[in-house]
């Protein structure tokens, strides 16, 4: 498990603010009784357009004064929600960076790519399993 990232309630559902956790696939949190209560007591259902998520490195983009609960998400979790908080510019590279663990071919040409685009290193890294030394090797070669 990661650091808690953030479940929170936007007062205005049109915010773009954090992702809809029904956006990111199936959550092992939103089962759990703790969430089920939270959602409860707020009178949410776990599918309103208000309930929104965040990492842990956003937590500090939650509205002050939002109902919110900090919840464990699991590292493949977490790299979903990141990617649905992706501008569309960088989830197309992206998408290609986790498919690259299914090939090998051009790594440095797609790291290079990534990182031009604007998708910062420890990113890259997570996303490609690669050693974070070797995309600094790249990112130092552009």
């Amino acid at each position: 498990m990661t650091d808690e990232a953030y479940l929170f309630l936007l007062d205005d559902a049109s915010a773009a603010l954090g992702v809809a956790p029904s956006t990111v696939g199936d959550l092992a949190c939103m089962d759990t009784p703790a969430v089920q209560a939270w959602l409860d007591a707020q009178g949410a259902p776990a599918t309103s357009p208000r309930l929104r998520l965040l990492p842990p490195e956003e937590r500090g983009a939650v509205p002050e004064g939002a109902e919110r609960l900090p919840v464990p998400l699991s590292d493949e979790e977490l790299s979903r929600v990141r990617h649905g908080l992706a501008p569309a510019s960088l989830a197309q590279v992206e998408e290609e960076l986790l498919a690259y663990r299914d090939r090998a071919d051009d790594l440095d040409a797609l790291i290079g790519r990534a990182l031009a685009a604007g998708v910062p290193p420890h990113r890259v890294a997570e996303l490609t399993g690669v050693d974070p030394a070797a995309v600094t090797a790249v990112s130092g070669e552009r």
